[in-house]
């Protein structure tokens, strides 16, 4: 099969590589559509040790299952796997299990390909009448939909009509603004320097997009959702949340600074770390985009796989408006 191959920091092949072996109870999938993921980014500039080059990237996938009775059927799927016995996974917080593995690190490839196997538990069947392109993305979307579910957690009876500020216009964000939306916040805000992707994402209505700079002072929030990660963005959740408010933190951008700490403590604001997402949140944001309550998604972009380095290249000069690439094998 073609693939496409991380071969050390920002080198990128498309070659020949040997189809996925299906073991215990995997399935082929043949990949219809992956997405390019920050962390790809993060891999693709040498900065992730836990993806030693060469090794396929790429963990926002779709495509049709091509073997076994379920042949036929199309699936998005969730790239994590957890043990399945340890006190987290057994407590339905998967995505803590200490075992988890996921596709595009050891000893699994990833997604950026032409197949792919991985178990049945792990699909989620994709509807007939709903692209398989907007169907790799309940991935990302996943990630913001689990981190909604914890501030409403947090925020419990406060919920009703807060105040929403989401930092980062890219999917992780977008998916954040749409997930508030749909879990019933009605006033979000995002904020996204990128001048191209707030012209792509002011068109939609459900939220409103401004830079960092308009954000006015003593302006405060009772939920900021980081979804960049860096001492910057990490400052101004810190300065805009209110008194009481909660901060909930998906971006790994970068672990140094920026957290006003003292602030946090004098005004007892929460502060949430939030890795992904259950196998329940995944199935519970696809059956909210299969169902449209996250609107139309048409907030992405289209490549072939073969043309996936020079994709990369885009992202990482700024040249790309929309929040999400997605690659064709």
């Amino acid at each position: 099969m073609k693939a496409l191959v991380y071969k050390g920091p920002g080198q990128l092949v498309f070659q020949e590589m040997p189809r996925p072996i299906t073991i215990d109870e995997e399935k082929l999938i043949k990949i219809d559509s992956v997405g390019i993921c920050g962390s790809d980014m993060h891999a693709f500039l040498g900065h992730d040790e836990r993806r030693p080059a060469p090794l396929i990237l790429g963990h926002e996938v779709s495509g049709t299952i091509v073997d076994g009775l379920q042949k036929g059927q199309r699936v998005t799927v969730n790239p994590l796997v957890g043990c399945g016995h340890c006190p987290a996974c057994v407590s339905g917080r998967d995505n803590l299990c200490p075992d988890r593995k996921i596709i595009s690190m050891p000893p699994k490839e990833g997604g950026f390909a032409q197949y792919l196997s991985m178990r049945m538990g792990n699909l989620t069947v994709v509807p007939d009448e709903f692209s398989l392109e907007k169907a790799c993305m309940v991935e990302p979307i996943a990630c913001g939909w689990h981190a909604v579910r914890l501030a409403k957690a947090a925020l419990s009876s406060q919920w009703d009509g807060i105040r929403a500020l989401v930092i980062g216009g890219g999917a992780i964000g977008v998916g954040s603004a749409l997930s508030l939306i749909a879990q019933g916040i009605q006033n979000v805000t995002v904020t996204e320097p990128n001048e191209k992707r707030r012209k792509f994402l002011s068109p939609e209505n459900s939220f409103s997009v401004i830079s960092p700079g308009e954000l006015a002072d003593n302006d405060y929030y009772d939920l900021v959702i980081d979804a960049v990660g860096y001492a910057p963005t990490r400052a101004t959740a810190s300065k805009v949340v209110r008194p009481g408010g909660v901060i909930v933190h998906i971006g790994l951008g970068s672990a140094e600074d920026g957290l006003d700490i003292r602030r946090v403590t004098l005004q007892e604001i929460m502060f949430i770390g939030t890795y992904t997402y259950t196998a329940a949140d995944f199935r519970a944001a696809a059956a909210a985009m299969f169902d449209g309550r996250l609107g139309a998604l048409e907030w992405y972009e289209v490549r072939p796989l073969e043309n996936g380095a020079h994709a990369f290249s885009d992202i990482r000069q700024g040249q790309v408006a929309a929040p999400k690439i997605i690659l064709k094998p």
